[in-house]
């Protein structure tokens, strides 16, 4: 039976066992208890948040920040002002960087390919500089940072700014980490032909640095579907990593920093994999056209219509069963005549435990054409009546 809604509220409606026990996956026995300082988890197929832990903090970010470094050379490629054989000058200023390097020196006109393999695969602080310097605006790597955080506004990373290009400490240069899974998503789905150097495990650039050849991503060789992104340590930021893993249809993109140790980054990294693919499952939750919940209509020849979803509504949710799970549907009522079949009116939200809401469109189930003048006498009568009813106050 479908469930009614009341005019300009939101009421919680209870999908029961008798109801919809068939249909509905369950809420979470308990979450996944990180030990990350901060933490971000999305399933990307289906855009749901598994976990948000300090998300939207902003905190040193170290070398995953190399990844917007990244990101700009990536359009830049895209819009022909690189090309990947095009060799690019080492300054003196990139020369200096120490930490992880790819060794350069101003001798050297380096490939735009091997630049790339050598900031994603080594994570090359130099590498990153010549990248900076070459597509800045004024030609300096501070330059280059400022356009990084106007960019990254564009995208949608509100809680980033860059003092560099390569995650080295430095005051204000700070990210979150629900921006790096922004970052990491804008990542995978507009350069998808670049996305495979990520999944690099060696890159030995010019015989230079042979203790510096390897991918520092640790899933990368653990056949769990792991094919990215970039890890990051400095001592104020510790050790962190943005991830992701594809198994089957479903692609996780996870984010964790603060950790103690490089040996517990890629503990818990493998154990948010391996969570967020077996304690989650899709599911279909209601069919298309399925009664929902009626609308109030105003002026119109019937006075009330169906709210059902366009299609069908998919969820991914907690593997463990569960009788029930709260949703609710939101609309502002009364609708206004006429009402279109396919009219978006209202929307369906379930609430999962520990998760985030999930809303569905529902639309008109049929057409309701305006009324003619006898509905519109006998509503302003309705009108009339309630007013007096209430009193001086409700006739003003």
């Amino acid at each position: 039976m479908p469930f009614r809604t009341d005019q300009s509220r939101r009421r919680a409606l209870r999908l029961g066992v008798l109801t919809f026990s068939a249909l509905l996956w369950a809420l979470p026995a308990s979450a996944f208890d990180t030990r990350a300082r901060a933490a971000y988890v999305l399933d990307q197929t289906t855009g749901t948040v598994l976990m948000s832990k300090n998300a939207d903090e902003p905190i040193p970010p170290a070398s995953m920040s190399k990844l917007m470094t990244l990101y700009v050379a990536f359009e830049a490629l895209r819009d022909g002002r690189l090309t990947l054989d095009e060799r690019l000058p080492v300054s003196e200023h990139a020369m200096s960087y120490g930490g992880s390097t790819m060794f350069l020196d101003t001798t050297d006109r380096v490939r735009v390919e091997d630049l790339l393999q050598g900031i994603i695969v080594l994570s090359g602080n130099d590498a990153c500089a010549v990248i900076a310097e070459a597509l800045s605006p004024d030609g300096t790597e501070a330059g280059f940072a400022r356009y990084m955080t106007q960019r990254a506004r564009q995208l949608g990373m509100q809680h980033s700014t860059f003092s560099n290009s390569n995650g080295w400490p430095a005051a204000g240069h700070l990210m979150s980490v629900h921006d790096l899974a922004i970052l990491a998503q804008h990542i995978i789905s507009d350069f998808p032909q670049y996305y495979p150097l990520f999944s690099e495990t060696h890159f030995d650039f010019d015989g230079r640095a042979p203790s510096n050849t390897q991918n520092r991503n640790p899933l990368l060789r653990l056949g769990i579907g792991a094919d990215g992104l970039k890890t990051g340590h400095t001592e104020e930021a510790g050790y962190g990593l943005v991830g992701s893993a594809k198994q089957g249809d479903r692609r996780v993109i996870f984010v964790i920093s603060g950790l103690g140790s490089k040996e517990a980054r890629a503990d818990e990294a493998e154990a948010i994999v391996n969570w967020s693919f077996r304690q989650f499952a899709e599911k279909t939750l209601l069919r298309a056209e399925t009664p929902i919940a009626r609308a109030r209509v105003w002026m119109g020849r019937e006075p009330e219509v169906g709210l059902v979803p366009e299609e069908d509504i998919t969820a991914l949710l907690p593997v463990l069963a569960s009788n029930d799970v709260q949703a609710e549907v939101v609309y502002t009522g009364p609708v206004h005549a006429p009402v279109t079949k396919g009219q978006k009116l209202a929307e369906l939200v379930f609430k999962p435990e520990g998760m985030g809401e999930l809303r569905f469109p529902l639309v008109a189930e049929r057409n309701v054409p305006s009324g003619g003048f006898l509905v519109r006498v006998q509503t302003a009568a309705r009108v009339l009546l309630t007013r007096l009813a209430k009193g001086p106050e409700g006739a003003m």
